[in-house]
C-alpha cells in the first residue's frame, strides 16, 4: 500500500503545495499534481510561476506533449493516474482521494486550516485508512 503524509496546519493550501513542490524538485524527484477542480488547478499553475522569482519549477499538464521530459505533471483527469511507475509521488490538490492511489509510492496532502478543507482532508484521511493505506500527519511548523 501507499504511504500517505498530511501536512496540516498551513496558512495558504496552494502556496505550501508551490513550497513542497519546488523542495521536491530540489530533491530530483518529479512529481504529479491532481485536481480534477480546473480553476484550483490553473491556481496553482499561476502560482508555480510566481510564488518564489528566484526559481523555476518546470511543470505542463499531463496532456502537453513535453509532459515526459517535464518533472512535474498537472493531472486532471483520473485517466491520466494510470500509466504510472511504482516509484511515483502523488500531490493531492482535490478534495476527494485520487482514484488508484495504491500505484503511488507516496502521496502527499496539503490541510489548510479553513474548515471545509479540514473537513474534507479527515474524509480523506478516513478513506485512505481504511483501504489500509500508512496515514501520517505532520503539523507544519513554516507558515505559508
Amino acid at each position: 500500500m501507499s504511504r500517505i503524509d498530511f501536512a496540516y496546519g498551513a496558512t495558504h493550501r496552494l502556496r505550501m503545495a508551490c513550497r513542497t513542490t519546488a523542495r521536491h524538485i530540489e530533491a530530483g524527484h518529479g512529481l504529479m499534481v491532481y485536481c480534477t477542480d480546473a480553476r484550483r488547478l490553473r491556481r496553482f499553475d499561476t502560482l508555480l510561476w510566481e510564488f518564489d522569482p528566484a526559481s523555476f519549477i518546470p511543470h505542463v499538464p499531463s496532456t502537453d506533449p513535453l509532459a515526459p521530459l517535464a518533472p512535474v505533471l498537472l493531472v486532471d483527469e483520473a485517466s491520466a493516474l494510470h500509466d504510472v511507475d511504482a516509484s511515483a509521488w502523488l500531490l493531492n490538490l482535490d478534495l476527494a482521494c485520487p482514484p488508484g492511489v495504491e500505484r503511488f509510492a507516496r502521496v502527499l496532502e496539503i490541510v489548510s486550516g479553513h474548515e471545509a478543507d479540514v473537513q474534507a482532508a479527515r474524509a480523506r484521511w478516513m478513506a485512505y485508512q481504511q483501504a489500509g493505506h500508512d496515514v501520517h500527519g505532520h503539523r507544519l511548523s513554516t507558515q505559508e
